[in-house]
């Protein structure tokens, strides 16, 4: 009996500890069941939350995108409105150069007719009268004062035309080209006011194309008209040399300058003319000058040789 006690409670305790660790057993797999839906609404939660925020990136790179798309089309738009204002205002300029060099060409073209009916009309009407009252009052053994101020009137109207038609055209610049012509017109300038020196490394022999050579003196000239008229100076100096294929003409006085940064203003120095003639010779036009110094001014020409 005793045996049969011990034997029942001990199936009684293995009874209860196997119901316990079979509760145990249950209670944990209820647990992890619940941790792992837990953890699965966890996951699916912050999947969302990553699928939002990854939203939120797209929308803002988007919209990021979209206004540096519009800055581009916008200064892409003011480039191509500038280009177009500059075209227009190169177009504008170029017209401007044309009608500038086309009443400068017709200029020219008139100042060579002018010049040569001069000389080779009406000087020679005015040397033939000369002649036939010389003849006349030879043959004839008169002594006439009024004669004798009529072929004064004649010889005095000779040069007055003679020297006109030089000042329109050179009878220098025509015949021996432009590096005599500019030493005479150095020499005719110099006075007791102010002297012009001429140096030329250049062969006094070498000659240029006609236009080529008609246009640079004319330059030359109306800058030398400036020194006289506006610089105040005693000393100028005009110098020319070749380099590269290149004429350089150099002129210099110690005159009392002008503000060079305003050369626009500068009308009645006639200088925009003259950038004009230069530039359709494809030859730059530079000045160094400041008013109201003793530095003077200094004009340098560079022209390619045609």
């Amino acid at each position: 009996m005793f045996i049969i006690r011990i034997f029942i409670l001990v199936f009684l305790l293995f009874s209860s500890e196997n119901k316990m660790f079979s509760q145990h057993i249950i209670s944990s797999e209820k647990s992890s069941t619940a941790s792992y839906e837990n953890s699965k609404k966890t996951s699916v939660s912050e999947s969302a939350k990553i699928e939002q925020l990854r939203n939120k990136k797209v929308v803002s790179l988007s919209i990021v995108l979209i206004i540096i798309l519009c800055f581009l089309f916008y200064f892409v738009y003011q480039n191509n409105k500038l280009k177009q204002k500059i075209k227009r205002k190169d177009t504008k300029q170029k017209i401007l150069l044309n009608v500038i060099n086309e009443g400068i060409d017709s200029q020219e073209t008139e100042q060579k007719k002018i010049a040569s009916f001069l000389h080779d009309n009406i000087n020679s009407l005015l040397s033939s009268a000369g002649l036939h009252l010389k003849v006349f009052t030879a043959k004839s053994n008169i002594q006439s004062e009024e004669i004798q101020k009529a072929k004064a009137i004649l010889e005095q109207a000779h040069d007055l035309l003679r020297d006109m038609s030089h000042e329109l055209v050179p009878t220098l610049l025509v015949r021996f080209g432009l590096i005599y012509a500019l030493e005479d017109l150095c020499e005719r300038n110099s006075n007791s006011s102010i002297t012009f020196k001429f140096s030329n490394s250049v062969s006094t022999d070498t000659r240029y194309s006609e236009k080529f050579e008609t246009k640079l003196y004319f330059i030359v000239s109306e800058l030398i008209n400036n020194i006289i008229k506006h610089s105040e100076a005693k000393k100028a100096q005009i110098s020319i040399h070749e380099n590269h294929n290149q004429l350089i003409i150099i002129i210099h006085d110690n005159g009392k300058g002008f503000d060079a940064e305003k050369l626009n203003e500068i009308e009645g120095f006639g200088l925009n003319r003259i950038r004009v003639r230069i530039k359709k010779l494809k030859g730059t036009f530079s000045i160094i000058s400041r008013a109201n110094e003793n530095t003077g001014t200094s004009i340098k020409i560079k022209v390619p040789i045609s």
